[in-house]
């Protein structure tokens, strides 16, 4: 296929190289700055409507900061593109929802950036909860946060009219999605995001407790004051545990525990998966778009599940 990408930095450079190695095209790459555009070895342009609006584009990649989301993801969809559209979507709920509108009147495939399902350790999870090694699951309990730079207080993420908000939108979204995708939808949203270090208008720290009809809880903790990068995931059920721990780089090698229950209890039965290779997330979750494309049945996340993690975010943002 031949793709237009939106917003040339960190991660549209990711899209570009999975989407390479793949045999697709990147026919037209867009950025306000033309000069990052150029960086992905595409026709470069700072006009993204006339890119994704193209009769020689298929599908489109939207990689802008959170204000460009929903508009540009709107676009394509008006242009019949199946799209890839990064977490969160959108900034609230409301742009979302014309987004959703606008996907299923052009019956267009959107997927939603929400790379984390497709790391291997999370996969392994996965597995092994469908395989019924955990038992019933009984709660889960996530940690994600990354460390400080200078200036983080004056980047996009930290003006809300760009971010439409602080950390909860930021790495929240992706603990709440994984919440949701293990222990399935949540009728009780708790918690408040505070700002306890930056000076910016935006939080650094939110605290969440999500329950499902069952009683399951999720309890996550999300900072941008971690001061050093974490990931941390852990998954109960009445007969064992799994402790994922580490993304890879500056978060530690990825690696998932499986502590098995035994009859007598005690000390349990461990097993242990490590992955130290590169990043696989990004191809095989393009493998799924492409899936998704080709039989018509949808096998990533999608539009309403970002839907789901903004409404639980605006909750909890809400409550403050």
């Amino acid at each position: 296929m031949n793709f237009a990408i939106v917003g040339c930095g960190l991660i549209g450079s990711k899209r570009a190289r999975a989407l390479r190695a793949a045999g697709h095209r990147v026919r037209f790459a867009a950025d306000v700055n033309v000069d990052r555009a150029r960086s992905l070895g595409a026709e470069a342009t700072d006009d993204w409507c006339t890119a994704v609006t193209s009769a020689e584009v298929d599908a489109v990649v939207v990689a802008t900061t959170n204000q460009w989301l929903a508009p540009v993801a709107m676009a394509a969809c008006e242009a019949g593109k199946h799209i890839i559209v990064e977490k969160p979507a959108a900034r609230t709920v409301t742009e979302l929802d014309a987004v959703i509108a606008a996907a299923r009147k052009a019956g267009v495939v959107v997927q939603v950036g929400f790379n984390h399902r497709y790391h291997p350790a999370l996969r392994k999870a996965r597995e092994l909860i469908d395989a019924g090694a955990l038992g019933t699951l009984l709660f889960l309990r996530g940690r994600y946060g990354h460390g400080g730079r200078v200036g983080y207080e004056k980047e996009w993420r930290s003006d809300p009219a760009v971010s439409g908000g602080g950390e909860l939108i930021d790495q929240g979204v992706h603990m709440i999605d994984l919440s949701r995708w293990f222990l399935g939808d949540f009728a009780r949203v708790d918690g408040h995001a505070v700002t306890y270090y930056w000076n910016m208008p935006v939080d650094d720290n939110a605290f969440v407790s999500l329950t499902t009809l069952a009683g399951q809880t999720a309890w996550l903790h999300v900072s941008c004051t971690e001061w050093k990068n974490l990931f941390s995931l852990e998954i109960y059920g009445r007969d064992g545990k799994l402790d994922l721990q580490g993304l890879g780089g500056s978060y530690g090698v990825e690696r998932i525990a499986f502590y098995k229950m035994l009859p007598q209890m005690g000390p349990p039965e461990t097993t242990i998966w490590e992955y130290p290779g590169e990043d696989v997330s990004w191809s095989l979750e393009l493998a799924d778009f492409e899936e998704a494309i080709r039989t018509g049945r949808r096998r990533g996340p999608g539009l309403e599940d970002a839907r789901a993690a903004l409404d639980i975010v605006e909750r909890v943002y809400g409550s403050r």
